[in-house]
């Protein structure tokens, strides 16, 4: 099969499909890869690197997407629609539920969608396995970047997270005590913070407790309760998922305005619409705002900040399934049912069920 891998065309995405050595693999495999220059320069790989593995390096975005599988990291930005095709197979993070007029296209143009964040195994653990690795990291850098921002210079009121003896440490509010948030937290604790984490699953705090024993309070998710602890908030991450839908909304314009002038907000679930009122998605460039006196961070591909250790550890994940789509096309979808699952638009029909839910105009 020819396979190809376009460079990323979101702003500051530097993380790039597949790594020369997931090329090396699908090459044994016997298929041929086609690599648009520069794609992988900005995670650490030379064009070079991919010529030593068997990649044809071309020189065009149009000579990249123009192939029967399409290996991305992000979707499809407006000027890249004009690439995809009818009976094309394209394997990305989608995110769908917040980009209608993406969805449209991918309708209308014939093109068989895979989303990364929706391939999925009937299994307690590792139930997402695509979105697990770029979760992990998201909710690290979450941390790392709400720190910085509280810095004074970045227009944060100036708190060090881990405080310093007699001056209380920063308190840090997460809610979700998912993949994201579990990260979040394990940072913020080594950084010496106070940290408390809300979640609607009982059993999922009760096994955050054995992670995280008394140095997190676990509190059980509802109105009343976020109401108490946002305004007490110096960073407050935002690590909602539903898988396939729009985040829920859970932080209100009005309670943002309760919270300190200088705090922060990092909403992890901005590329699924987000779960704080007033934030709307940023970028690497220009990665936050002020509003209510608040700032207000909303990178939705905030693992392309660390594009070597990124591109890494999604291909780890990702190359198993790539093999199996290279190898069978569509065939791949009806043995493995987790792949199935991944599927968000096919011959002309939105078939992904939570989506269908998001845009029911959509729907066949």
């Amino acid at each position: 099969m020819e396979i190809g891998v376009p460079k990323e065309t979101k702003d500051q995405e530097f993380r790039v499909g597949l790594s020369p050595s997931s090329v090396r693999v699908l090459k044994e495999n016997g298929h041929n890869i086609f690599v648009e220059s520069q794609a992988g320069v900005g995670a650490g790989f030379t064009d070079e690197d991919y010529r030593q593995v068997g990649a044809e390096i071309v020189s065009t975005a149009k000579n990249a997407w123009n192939r029967e599988l399409v290996i991305k990291v992000k979707e499809p930005l407006q000027p890249e629609y004009q690439f995809l095709q009818k009976g094309q197979l394209l394997f990305t993070y989608l995110h769908l539920a917040a980009d209608k007029a993406l969805t449209e296209h991918l309708i209308d143009c014939g093109v068989t969608a895979i989303a990364y964040e929706t391939v999925e195994v009937a299994s307690s653990t590792n139930k997402l396995p695509l979105l697990i690795p770029m979760s992990i990291i998201a909710g690290r850098l979450s941390v790392q970047f709400g720190a910085r921002f509280l810095e004074r210079q970045q227009g944060g009121r100036g708190v060090l997270l881990g405080g310093v003896p007699g001056v209380r440490s920063g308190r840090v509010v997460v809610l979700g005590g998912g993949v994201v948030g579990t990260e979040a937290a394990r940072i913020a604790v080594g950084m010496g913070a106070t940290v408390q984490i809300l979640d609607v699953n009982v059993e999922r705090l009760s096994y955050l407790e054995t992670l995280f024993g008394s140095r997190v309070e676990l509190l059980y998710s509802n109105s009343a309760q976020v109401d108490a602890v946002v305004p007490e908030a110096d960073l407050l991450i935002g690590a909602v998922l539903v898988p396939g839908r729009r985040a829920p909304i859970l932080v209100s314009r009005a309670l943002v305005g309760q919270m300190r002038p200088g705090s922060v907000i990092v909403d992890v679930a901005v590329d699924q619409g987000g779960c704080i009122e007033t934030l709307h998605a940023t970028s690497h460039t220009k990665p936050t705002y002020i509003e209510a006196g608040v700032v207000h961070y909303g990178v939705p591909n905030m693992p392309g900040a660390v594009p070597w250790t990124a591109t890494q550890a999604l291909n780890n994940s990702t190359l198993p399934y790539i093999v199996q789509l290279a190898n069978l096309g569509m065939q791949a979808m009806q043995t493995n049912p987790a792949l199935a699952a991944g599927v968000n638009v096919q011959s002309h029909r939105l078939v992904h069920p939570a989506v269908q839910q998001v845009f029911p105009d959509l729907a066949p």
